[in-house]
């Protein structure tokens, strides 16, 4: 049976566009832009708390006027998709247009159902194959409303992780590549420490006001939590 009422979960808002939701359990944390009548979802956990997640948006007001609605999943890991498939039947039975979006290479894994790399069996569940709408590759640009945020391929967790950064607010959403003091493991399919150095070299080069991960808190100091990893990598 499903809760009646969300859990002690409080929305952090980043104004303003942008709200984060922090994961239960195993799930990542999931992200809603908003502008204009399109919203963009970062990331849906593992599909268990769903109806945690949509409750908090119903109830604060977030997705009203929302007519079309963009997914996209940093990486292939199950814990960042695997509630792709029931977030899109929730939207759609509301009447909002849905569309899947990632780097070319997680999409691949998403349309294969690639538990090699999804690994959906570790937490004891199944991940349903489906297609990707949107296949962007590096430097390409997903529009939500008037936003434009630039996908940067950052290899190194999985062979598709990737981050999107929002250059109005610099605001920089990481997936698994980097976290508060720590990065993401790479001891894990397609996984590789090597890459995932250059990915963090690469990113010191945008200004970033937040990042913000796919699991824990969020990084104020972006260089200076970059440049401390990359000094005991």
């Amino acid at each position: 049976m499903l809760e009646e009422f969300p859990r002690n979960i409080i929305p952090i808002e980043i104004p303003p566009h942008t709200v984060m939701l922090r994961g239960i359990s195993w799930d990542s944390n999931v992200y809603l832009l908003r502008d204009g009548e399109e919203a963009l979802v970062i990331d849906t956990g593992t599909g268990v708390n769903w109806h945690v997640y949509t409750e908090i948006w119903k109830k604060e007001g977030y997705l009203q006027g929302i007519k079309r609605v963009i997914i996209f999943n940093t990486h292939e890991h199950f814990d960042h998709v695997g509630g792709n498939l029931i977030l899109r039947h929730y939207f759609e039975n509301k009447g909002m247009e849905v569309l899947f979006a990632a780097h070319e290479v997680t999409a691949r894994a998403l349309e294969k159902g690639d538990d090699y790399i999804i690994l959906a069996y570790s937490y004891g569940r199944r991940f349903e194959a489906h297609s990707v709408d949107i296949k962007l590759k590096d430097g390409d640009t997903l529009r939500i409303g008037s936003l434009k945020l630039e996908l940067i391929h950052t290899p190194g967790h999985t062979a598709g992780s990737s981050c999107l950064y929002e250059p109005e607010e610099k605001l920089m959403f990481t997936g698994d590549t980097v976290f508060k003091g720590t990065v993401g493991r790479t001891d894990l399919p397609t996984g590789s420490g090597w890459q995932l150095q250059e990915s963090l070299e690469k990113l010191l080069e945008f200004d970033v006001s937040f990042g913000l991960p796919g699991h824990g808190w969020v990084i104020k100091d972006w260089r200076g939590n970059i440049t401390e990893i990359l000094g005991w990598l």
